[in-house]
């Protein structure tokens, strides 16, 4: 008498969902990468398109060179408009 279970063909074996599941964790990896990557990059396209002559960082880096002082009290000031609204 054999103490072996017969396998069935239709389900998989632990292996193989093993397997199936790193399949799919890596491929859901890639996808998370790849999106970020993309933000990334769009990121880094608005960032240097602003700061070109004109843009809104540029002008923003302009006063800080000019007024550092002010320019510290303008950001803390936001900073507690925005901590006190949450």
């Amino acid at each position: 008498m054999s103490t072996e279970t017969p396998e069935s063909p239709l389900q998989p074996t632990l292996g193989e969902r093993a397997i199936d599941t790193a399949t799919d964790v890596s491929r859901t990896i890639t996808e998370v990468s790849d999106g970020l990557r993309a933000a990334a990059d769009r990121l880094s396209e608005a960032i240097a398109t602003s700061r070109r002559p004109g843009g809104a960082l540029a002008t923003v880096s302009a006063v800080t060179r000019e007024a550092p002082l002010a320019s510290l009290f303008v950001a803390f000031l936001l900073g507690v408009a925005v901590a006190r609204r949450r």
